[in-house]
């Protein structure tokens, strides 16, 4: 019996002529790995689709405050403010305010108007911190009529020890989405949050197969005008291909984060299983989002979903591991001894056995398939059985 310090979570996905995710020069994104070079997603697409997507396991649904990403939130603080019953340009020097003690950057310090309120990048509020934030501001404004002695009791108000202990204090306010995937913020007021999800990069098992596609584009009216041609002509890359996909769940870093127990304590005795409880539902519904939410790009003309064909789920107080080791060289595309899906898993399961081998380790894991298959010490179940045991390992404490 161990705790189940870490969630692992392996995946297989399928997807035919798609373009899941772009570089700059709008091609499919690749990566060199062992003998091959491979086609990948990148993890922040990957995270970006779970954190949006809207459905029974969207993670909206879990009565968590999300948070909003964005270069324009002091912009949407002003607006707030306004509503409030501030004036257009007290409600302005509040938020520039904020800005120029350090909240977000200081990147449009010297700007006017709309523009002082675009902060340099985009950055990670919860909706708990905006309301903090504009409540406090509405309180200061109330004693300060004027623009100039409203900016200096908002600076005085975030120098001070208090206060700067309140705005830590409301990290655990951060968002959800801060909580899962952490927030880097360079200000020295506003505190930055570890992440307790880690994604990697997804990457297909096998060499990269891409095709360009060529295309037109018919002008309706001058083809019923009888006119030959058409309107446009482009191209764009198509790839295939098996990926194999990682996430690893710190689980008490993710309790920390949602409940400010301190992970040190997240499966001592003293602590009760009401404190992993959230932490438990989360993890039940990113495995949901994990298998059956794909990236979004070009769906209008790919549609490209899939669920996912293999998912494995470790769980153990062992340091993580990947394996990714087991397709260091690429599977062949021209063996036809089993389809790639089987020998993919195949190699994983075999990957696997050398591991426990090696290490003696002994991971508590459960998968899913939906082709035959053998994994070392593991149990296999359906979806719904999967998350509800990811649950219940994280509420007991133990695997």
């Amino acid at each position: 019996m161990q705790i189940p310090r870490f969630i692992q979570i392996h995946t297989l996905h399928t997807y035919p002529a798609a373009l899941l995710n772009r570089d700059d020069a709008g091609l499919a994104k690749r990566l060199p790995l062992g003998d091959a070079v491979r086609t990948r997603i990148s993890s922040q697409c990957l995270k970006r689709h779970w954190r949006v997507t809207e459905d029974n396991f969207s993670l909206s649904r879990l009565d968590v405050p999300m948070a909003i990403r964005s270069r324009g939130t002091l912009e949407l603080i002003a607006k707030r403010l306004q509503e409030k019953g501030l004036t257009a340009s007290l409600a302005q020097a509040a938020a520039e305010a904020l800005r120029e003690a350090g909240l977000l950057d200081k990147g449009g310090k010297d700007k006017k108007g709309e523009e002082a309120l675009k902060t340099g990048q985009a950055v990670l509020l919860g909706k708990p911190e905006i309301d903090y934030l504009v409540n406090r501001c509405a309180e200061l404004a109330a004693n300060d009529a004027d623009e100039k002695t409203l900016k200096a009791a908002i600076s005085e108000w975030l120098k001070g020890k208090d206060e700067k202990k309140n705005i830590e204090a409301l990290k655990h306010g951060s968002g959800l989405e801060s909580a899962l995937f952490g927030r880097m913020v360079t200000s020295d007021v506003l505190t930055s949050r570890d992440a307790a999800v880690y994604v990697a990069h997804a990457f297909t098992v096998h060499r990269a197969q891409v095709e360009n596609d060529y295309f037109t584009v018919v002008d309706d009216l001058l083809q019923d005008a009888g006119e030959l041609g058409s309107a446009g002509i482009f191209d764009t890359e198509l790839a295939s291909g098996l990926y194999y996909g990682y996430v690893v769940v710190d689980v008490p870093q993710l309790v920390q984060n949602l409940e400010g127990e301190h992970f040190k304590d997240c499966f001592a005795s003293s602590t009760p299983a009401e404190r992993r409880a959230l932490a438990a539902r989360v993890v039940q519904y990113l495995l949901h989002l994990i298998a059956t939410v794909s990236p979004g790009a070009k769906r209008g003309s790919t549609a490209p979903f899939d669920w996912a064909k293999f998912m494995l789920v470790e769980a153990g107080d062992w340091q993580p591991r990947s394996l990714a080791g087991a397709f260091h060289n690429a599977l062949s595309l021209d063996d036809k001894s089993a389809s790639i899906r089987q020998r993919a898993v195949s190699a994983l399961a075999k990957e696997i056995g050398a591991m426990d081998d090696a290490y003696g380790a002994t991971l508590a894991r459960r998968f899913l398939a939906v082709d035959q298959a053998n994994v070392p010490s593991a149990e296999r179940l359906n979806l719904t059985q999967l998350a509800d045991w990811a649950k219940e390992i994280i509420e007991q404490g133990a695997c």
